[in-house]
């Protein structure tokens, strides 16, 4: 079996990444886009990055209009900075929304270097030849595959998400959890994939309760930090599956935030994409510790998977507050949408519209 296994150039990964990034930064070009959000900028993070700049003599400049997740009237106004101030590259300092909107600029200048510096465990847009940014017009998530925007250097500084509130904390490491869990049961899973996909999800599962309990646990942030790496280097090879297929347009419609989604979703519908590849549920659960034959471990993997959530106290949709008559409306578009991402036909098991349709409304009556 062969297959391409496809990353950033370089990665500077550990405590203090950020403080040792200037040089490479430097390589890449001498005038930067900034592009991050009002929330990392107030928590000083952006400065700390400034400062690496201004040592190695790199002339930037600042965008932090990107508010909750990135739809093309953002990343439109970024694009106009960066061609009024002469940019030759990019650096997306944040969380995913961040990230994509930063890669979304570089595609639209012609693919100029991309620097990606995470301040969240979870989205893995570092890793990722993927981008979501949703048009307006039609109120629709775009999934954007592109392996010319895969960064040129992503720099992961677990010390840069201590701040994260818990909030943030547990909607990005089940965003991360997801990926993992999604790209081990893919279509496209390769050995690569595998064995990256099985180290993130036994990290997930240990850490991320001490991140959300505790957010200076520095531990706790390296080990969800890697994981959150190794879960972008899994869906960048092996991509993702129903849930994120299904998230996408709760996220576009109701604004609900990617990782949050995708929390909302993943027990329904890993239970029900398991009949496709049992096998490899169980496997999940054995590296959790459970034991037995196949059903009785994909069962411990599922009784896991609520107690994480529960721990980490993730709403239903109800609870969120979505409105259950305009929810059921969209019904249809939401199906529509989440075929049309292509996301769905990545499960192993057979899945159609009409699964899809049953899905979201399932979602709603254990709300």
């Amino acid at each position: 079996m062969a297959f391409q296994v496809l990353m950033p150039r370089k990665t500077l990964i550990g405590k203090d990444a950020l403080k040792l990034a200037g040089k490479d930064i430097k390589e890449l070009g001498s005038k930067a886009l900034i592009v991050s959000g009002r929330i990392v900028e107030r928590n000083g993070i952006v400065d700390w990055l400034k400062q690496v700049l201004e040592t190695e003599k790199i002339d930037y400049t600042v965008f932090t209009d990107i508010v909750g997740e990135p739809d093309d009237i953002m990343v439109g106004n970024a694009k106009e900075v960066y061609d009024s101030e002469n940019c030759d590259m990019v650096i997306g300092i944040g969380g995913g929304s961040p990230q994509d909107s930063a890669k979304a600029v570089s595609a639209l200048s012609g693919y100029v270097p991309i620097v990606l510096i995470p301040t969240t465990a979870g989205s893995g847009s570092e890793a990722t030849k993927f981008y979501c940014v949703t048009e307006t017009s039609t109120n629709t998530k775009k999934l954007i595959t592109d392996e010319r925007i895969i960064p040129s250097l992503a720099i992961i500084d677990p010390s840069l998400s201590v701040t994260a509130p818990k909030s943030v904390t547990a909607a990005t490491g089940m965003d991360a959890l997801t990926h993992a869990v999604e790209a081990y049961t893919s279509r496209k899973a390769t050995p690569y994939t595998d064995s990256h996909a099985l180290s993130a999800i036994k990290k997930i599962f240990e850490y991320l309760p001490r991140a959300y309990e505790s957010g200076d646990d520095i531990e706790a942030r390296t080990q969800m930090a890697y994981a959150a790496y190794e879960a972008g280097v899994c869906i960048n090879n092996a991509s993702v599956t129903l849930v994120h297929g299904m998230s996408r347009p709760i996220g576009a419609l109701f604004h609900v935030p990617h990782g949050i989604s995708n929390a909302m979703l993943i027990d329904k519908c890993l239970s029900f994409a398991k009949e496709g590849c049992m096998e490899r549920f169980a496997d999940i659960g054995r590296i959790l510790g459970a034991q037995g034959n196949d059903k009785e471990c994909t069962d411990s993997f599922f009784i896991y998977l609520k107690d994480l959530i529960k721990t980490i106290e993730i709403p239903t949709l109800s609870e969120y507050g979505l409105d259950r008559e305009c929810y059921f409306n969209n019904i249809g578009k939401m199906t529509e949408d989440a075929l049309a991402s292509g996301s769905p036909a990545n499960t192993i098991r057979e899945i159609t519209g009409k699964d899809i349709e049953n899905l979201y409304r399932q979602l709603w009556e254990i709300s």
